[in-house]
């Protein structure tokens, strides 16, 4: 009998993560673009005029959410990371690849908002203050980890360094997170707090927690994605997915009645060895 562990553990193999993936990717999806939508009209909308910033402080909607997932992906990245280095699972590896980009779109969204949102409310674009600075750091630290997987040919070389390069560096995410109490910085403090009252209108909490729900649900449906191009990519010679790609051709090529030919599904599971993929859509082949 399997037990809840031994369950979970056998999505540690590409083979088996591949068709879930795909599976989840559309309901994330739906998920990001419908909390956006509600999440923009409440909060461009609905949301009351701030008294002292006027218009003006709508831009946090976008700003806040961001500058979170910003840092919250690059400690899910650096899990990842640690988990590829004490597991040697490649599937570990390729989530935490997978994640840079989105958590480099996220850090350089939040400085560009934080930049527009400066100019009214402190005169200025930009300032050294703390906070900006460790979440440039926080940028270029994406930024560096993309570029030094380019720079390795070697997949697995390519995982440790990129993973050594990752644990340094979530040392700066509670620098950024308590940089206004350490520091004193221009930056406002936390409006948030899960030991006290939110400092704002219902409305706008609302409107935040909405967009912060749609940035999380696109993050995964991106990073799913995104992941299933890197295990075609570094899977390509392995039984399964030329089982898939045959699959999916043969589907392709046919003119009407299945002819007989097996269904793409059971040709994988024949060429994995009885594991049980799944079968997957045309779509998520060519991606």
């Amino acid at each position: 009998m399997m037990t809840t562990g031994s369950f979970w553990f056998q999505f540690a193999s590409p083979a088996r993560f591949y068709p879930l993936a795909g599976r989840m990717i559309p309901w994330f999806g739906c998920a990001a673009v419908l909390l956006s939508l509600v999440g923009l009209y409440i909060g461009f909308v609905v949301a009351p005029t701030d008294w002292q910033q006027g218009e003006s402080y709508r831009i946090i909607f976008i700003h806040v959410p961001a500058a979170w997932m910003a840092m919250f992906i690059y400690l899910v990245m650096a899990f990842w990371s640690g988990l590829s280095l004490v597991m040697n699972t490649r599937l570990s590896a390729m989530m935490a690849q997978a994640l840079a980009p989105t958590g480099a779109m996220f850090a350089l969204i939040s400085l560009w908002t934080g930049a527009l949102w400066g100019r009214p409310t402190w005169g200025t674009y930009w300032v050294w203050d703390a906070r900006l600075t460790s979440t440039l750091i926080l940028l270029f630290l994406y930024l560096g980890f993309i570029a030094l997987r380019a720079s390795i040919d070697d997949p697995r070389r390519a995982d440790r360094a990129c993973a050594l390069l990752a644990l340094v560096g979530a040392v700066n995410v509670p620098i950024i997170y308590f940089s206004v109490q350490w520091w004193n910085t221009l930056h406002q403090g936390a409006t948030i707090s899960l030991t006290a009252a939110p400092k704002m209108a219902e409305t706008m909490l609302t409107a935040m927690l909405l967009m912060t729900f749609a940035a999380w649900s696109y993050t995964i449906a991106a990073v799913l994605h995104r992941v299933r191009s890197i295990m075609l990519e570094r899977e390509a010679h392995s039984d399964w997915v030329d089982a898939l790609m045959a699959g999916g051709a043969g589907g392709r090529g046919g003119t009407g009645g299945q002819g007989g030919k097996e269904s793409p599904a059971a040709t994988t599971e024949a060429a994995a060895g009885g594991r049980g993929i799944a079968s997957t859509t045309q779509s998520g082949v060519a991606r």
